[in-house]
């Protein structure tokens, strides 16, 4: 009965977002902000070579239904046809030499196709879904991370208490959106209420940043991709709109950011606040302190979800950071890892060549075989954990949301948008993807393909296209 519920929440979940067909006027945009490369470049063709890989991709009869529907009683997809099917979009050059492939049947989690699993690769952004499965079955995803206001020591002093949320909107907040969910403005309303009939229009701030405090930046991110914009710092408190996206760094101190921004919230409802020296913020706020005022994040599980669609490094770490302390971890990166390496193999999940230095992926010399992901994958589509099968239905689909919103737009491919799932994963020299698809005979399956030894010549964007077909050569599969 649990399985049959299970499978059934699954194809709902995966259906409604499936559903958008509005996709082919999606704009490409934005790269994914795992990590940066170096821009693509068009080789000229030589003799006996052509300029780009000789892959046919099967394509949908535009005449055909758009989207069949998903069903736990199709067929399971016969091996030796998806590896037949397979067989010429595995010999594309944008995948390098030998990619790490897994192909399971969601449902029941038989293997359809093997090559390289248990070779360790580089995962690239693809290991936060290790994290994932860790902080979804530690942290309650129903839950919310608090932003508190409490009296200080002395009568007019007041202290912000920062409590994990890093998207509180400067102003009003949103109650709809993940990002500005809770807001400042809100925050400064209720504290207002509480003072200015007492007489109390002037108070001294401070922050109390104790919780989960530990050390900014992991040890092995380059600055430079800190300063580009491709991963921020961990915090416990922060402002929506100022998470790091290519280009656009994060500020190095959210914390000063969202005190400077508070105060001003307390300024247009008639309280001025003095902010107290930064030598103070680390001191906790007196035990059983008045509250003054409080606002609460979106659930952790719409927080979780967020960060994989967009992989976001330095949300993804500080929630892994916050289940670690939780977990009665110390609040540092490599508690976060030994946190996710236990909460993944308690789950089951065989870590063998599993090289983890950080949460997100960012960091250098990780890996990850195929089989670990497919494995993490397989608990999240047959039902067996809950909080990860909502983390699997609501990655980016394909042309779309989050990192896949740019994908899956050529005439070859562009019959998959909206019907695959995957969490993406890109570093210089490697190119990921892990997620599900439904098969033409309406069979949900789940992929991993991790090509970590790209040529020199084949630049990301190359690579990701290549991954795209993968995708849509077995979407096109009906090999029941």
């Amino acid at each position: 009965m649990r399985r049959s519920h299970a499978v059934a929440g699954i194809l709902a979940a995966l259906l409604l977002g499936y559903g958008a067909l509005d996709v082919y006027d999606v704009v490409p945009g934005v790269l994914t902000r795992d990590q940066p490369v170096p821009a693509p470049t068009q080789a000229a063709p030589t003799a006996g070579r052509t300029a780009g890989p000789s892959v046919t991709v099967p394509t949908v009869d535009a005449a055909a239904a758009p989207l069949r529907p998903a069903s736990a009683s199709a067929p399971i997809p016969d091996p030796a046809a998806v590896a037949a099917h397979l067989r010429a979009v595995l010999r594309d050059p944008g995948l390098g030499p030998a990619p790490g492939v897994v192909v399971r049947d969601a449902f029941t989690g038989q293997v359809l196709l093997e090559r390289g699993e248990d070779r360790p690769r580089v995962p690239a952004s693809t290991a936060k879904l290790l994290t994932a499965l860790a902080v979804g079955t530690t942290l309650d995803p129903h839950a919310a991370f608090p932003t508190t206001v409490v009296r200080g020591a002395g009568a007019s002093d007041i202290v912000l208490v920062a409590g994990g949320d890093t998207m509180l909107a400067g102003g009003k907040g949103d109650p709809t959106a993940v990002e500005g969910h809770a807001g400042l403005g809100d925050l400064a309303g209720q504290v207002a209420q509480a003072l200015l009939p007492t007489g109390t229009s002037t108070v001294r701030l401070r922050l109390d940043t104790s919780y989960a405090r530990g050390a900014r930046w992991a040890p092995g991110w380059a600055e430079a991709d800190i300063a580009a914009g491709y991963t921020g710092g961990v915090s416990m408190l922060g402002l929506a709109g100022q998470r790091a996206v290519p280009g656009k760094p994060a500020p190095r101190d959210p914390e000063a950011a969202t005190a400077a921004a508070f105060v001003a919230a307390l300024a247009q409802l008639g309280i001025t606040a003095k902010l107290m020296p930064q030598g103070t913020w680390s001191t906790p706020a007196p035990a059983g302190a008045a509250v003054l005022g409080r606002v609460e994040s979106a659930p952790v599980g719409d927080v979780l979800a967020l960060s994989l669609d967009d992989s976001d490094n330095a949300l993804t770490e500080g929630l892994a950071r916050q289940a670690a302390v939780k977990a009665g971890d110390a609040p540092t990166f490599a508690a976060a890892v030994a946190f996710v390496r236990r909460a993944v193999a308690g789950k089951g999940v065989d870590l063998t060549g599993t090289t983890l230095k950080d949460t997100s992926g960012l960091t250098p010399g990780q890996a990850i075989p195929p089989r670990v992901l497919s494995d993490v994958l397989q608990l999240g589509t047959d039902g067996s954990l809950p909080s990860l099968q909502d983390t699997v239905a609501r990655l980016p689909v394909a042309g779309l949301s989050g990192t896949l919103h740019d994908r899956f737009l050529a005439r070859n491919t562009h019959a998959v948008a909206g019907i695959a799932r995957a969490k993406t994963g890109t570093l210089t020299g490697a190119s990921a993807m892990a997620g599900t698809v439904i098969d033409a005979d309406g069979r949900i399956l789940s992929y991993v393909v991790l090509a970590d030894r790209l040529p020199a010549g084949v630049g990301t964007l190359t690579a990701r296209a290549a991954l795209d077909r993968f995708v849509a050569a077995l979407a096109t599969c009906g090999c029941g």
